[in-house]
């Protein structure tokens, strides 16, 4: 595949993307960033941004931190209260710096980033139909005929939950019992809540998901809901509906929300989950973010694991091009390096998750052993 385009073609231009894009600046490389939405853009999702998150950021640079920190909207999250499925209570007060942003200026602050302080081309609006890698290249073709097909030596496909890289290059079936189905919905007027609370709230009927409660800044939640889809499907569980009867008859839930006022329709959303090994490396191409099943089985949230695997694979990039070594063999420590750094504690995360959703017992001694304060860092330290 002669005359590159590009050295790397960065698919997705969310967390993982624009993290190794900023990874990549100051190493010489042709580095194009290609999205098929145009910024800022909605994102649906619970808009936690983990502490993890940002200490990665910080990690490339202090100032790249520091102007990520301005992001607006935002709330503060200085600490997390638990509502168990028997009413019980516990309150988790955080140490790191953390916060809730809606995704939508979150990730476009991120893009800002790379924008204002790298040489990346940023490509929006570019919808990619096709892929197609070999051990010589990588071609993306747009759904657009009047857009050209890219071509690089190399790609990053960090393009999501329905990521059109994980299709055309590593397929794999859909497992339910790694995937999470969700809904949201964004709400004001909310009473006898603080705006600087996350609330989680783990019900009976549903042992194998949880209800959140998020603010985000100027009144604003994020409200939702997630379940394991291999409950959703073999319970046949409306999601939507589901959301809005927690609303209405939760004990604790329903005061808060007597007189609260809907922003936007409750939309629906999935979550490739962690916990098994996938390749994570095909021909010419790595996996990052959602794309690489990321997602954290237990806490929900994906955005600084799909953080931290775009700075590896960015990594793994740089020393393809030092070694000129694209070989699968080679590009396959980028999917230890990803194991080491993260899968560990993901297949832990997923094996809990999976007692919790078993024996729901375990969820009220859980609440009942965090009120001892001597067992409390030790669950927190566990659950993450």
């Amino acid at each position: 595949m002669p005359n590159y385009t590009y050295d790397i073609l960065i698919l997705g231009a969310g967390p993982a993307g624009t993290a190794a894009a900023l990874a990549l600046h100051g190493h010489g490389l042709r580095v194009a960033l290609v999205d098929k939405a145009c910024f800022p853009r909605d994102k649906v999702c619970g808009d936690a941004i983990p502490g993890p998150t940002l200490t990665a950021i910080r990690r490339l640079s202090e100032a790249w931190y520091q102007e990520l920190r301005t992001v607006q909207p935002q709330a503060s999250a200085a600490a997390s209260r638990l509502f168990g499925p028997a009413g019980q209570e516990l309150l988790i007060q955080w140490k790191k710096p953390t916060f809730n942003s809606p995704r939508q200026q979150f990730d476009d602050q991120l893009l800002q980033l790379v924008r204002r302080h790298t040489v990346t081309t940023i490509l929006e609006g570019y919808a990619v139909r096709d892929v197609h890698t070999s051990e010589q290249g990588v071609q993306l073709l747009s759904a657009d005929a009047s857009q050209p097909p890219l071509t690089a030596q190399l790609l990053l496909a960090c393009d999501g939950a329905n990521s059109v890289a994980v299709r055309k290059v590593l397929p794999r079936p859909l497992d339910r019992n790694y995937h999470c189905a969700a809904v949201r919905a964004y709400y004001i007027g909310l009473v006898g809540t603080d705006a600087h609370t996350s609330e989680f709230y783990f019900l009976r009927d549903y042992p194998a998901g949880y209800c959140w409660v998020f603010p985000v800044g100027g009144g604003v939640y994020n409200v939702g809901f997630g379940l394991l889809s291999a409950q959703v499907a073999a319970r046949r569980v409306d999601m939507k509906q589901a959301l809005r009867q927690l609303l209405r008859e939760h004990p604790q839930l329903a005061p808060r929300f007597a007189a609260a006022q809907p922003l936007t329709e409750v939309t629906g959303f999935g979550l490739p989950l962690a916990g098994r090994k996938l390749p994570l490396a095909g021909p010419r191409c790595l996996l990052a973010g959602d794309a690489a099943s990321l997602i954290d089985p237990l806490q929900g949230h994906g955005i600084d694991k799909a953080v931290i695997s775009g700075i590896l694979a960015a990594e793994q990039a740089i020393r393809c091009f030092q070694q000129q070594n694209f070989s699968l063999a080679y590009l396959q420590n980028y999917e230890r390096a990803v194991h080491q750094r993260l899968g560990r504690r993901l297949q832990r995360s997923y094996r809990l998750m999976q007692l919790l959703a078993a024996w729901p017992a375990l969820l009220r001694l859980g609440f009942w052993v965090a009120q001892r304060r001597p067992f409390q860092h030790w669950l927190i330290r566990l659950i993450g």
